[in-house]
């Protein structure tokens, strides 16, 4: 649980001093990718701490859950809310992939 604190505390932080220009883009850019990251986080920590074995199935059962729930997203924040593409998309693609990258190093951390 620890390390969803330090994801949240860092993305908000960061989001605070970039969303000075940008506003709600670089929120709802940041806001997608730091939920999902921080859900899949504590579910495969969980599920590797009950049943290691189980943990790969858990992680594509995610990556496919991610795939729809990410395409929904993008589609209600530029669809529906309206916002300016270009500031989302350039941070919606900062955070998933500083996120993502920081979630597979605490996997490999984990699995060490």
């Amino acid at each position: 649980m620890k390390p969803v604190f330090w994801l949240a505390l860092g993305s908000v932080l960061s989001a605070a001093l970039l969303g000075v220009r940008f506003g709600s883009e670089v929120w709802l850019g940041m806001l997608g990718p730091l939920m999902v990251v921080s859900v899949t986080w504590v579910l495969t920590e969980r599920v590797y701490k009950a049943d290691p074995t189980r943990v790969t199935a858990f992680i594509i059962t995610a990556f496919a859950a991610k795939l729809v729930f990410f395409g929904g997203y993008v589609a209600f924040a530029i669809g529906v809310l309206g916002v300016q593409p270009a500031p989302f998309a350039a941070s919606f693609a900062g955070y998933f992939i500083a996120l993502h990258m920081i979630e597979a190093l605490l996997m490999k951390r984990l699995f060490v």
